[in-house]
């Protein structure tokens, strides 16, 4: 049985804020069963990783929370959040402190063909 989930964020559109939810609500759930658990952002979703972008989307409308909220959440439990290296030149390079490492596709690829990894796409 694999023992780490890793969730990679490329067709989420950040504008879409209830494509938002399952992936981190997810992560978290996984986390907090001792999964080990990483999130990768790439693509659009990676604009999530720059400062200030999540902060200013919401899930639902009348959440009181924002996304960066439950990117917190998750990291809070043991999330780890990686961004790809061309999302740095998409949507900028100042991310959020939760982003603890850089990848490229390699690295993403070596995970996935990982008998131990269970990969989530969103």
């Amino acid at each position: 049985m694999a023992d780490k989930l890793m969730i990679v964020m490329v067709n989420t559109d950040p504008r879409n804020g209830s494509e938002l939810g399952a992936p981190f609500f997810q992560a978290t759930v996984a986390a907090a069963m001792e999964y080990e658990v990483e999130v990768i952002m790439t693509g659009r979703a990676g604009e999530l990783a720059v400062k200030g972008v999540a902060e200013r989307l919401k899930i639902k409308e009348d959440s009181p929370k924002n996304v960066y909220d439950f990117i917190k959440d998750a990291h809070e439990a043991g999330v780890k959040f990686k961004v790809c290296t061309p999302t740095l030149d998409l949507w900028g390079k100042e991310l959020i402190p939760e982003i603890e490492e850089t990848v490229g596709g390699a690295y993403v690829i070596s995970q996935a063909m990982d008998d131990d990894v269970v990969t989530f796409t969103y």
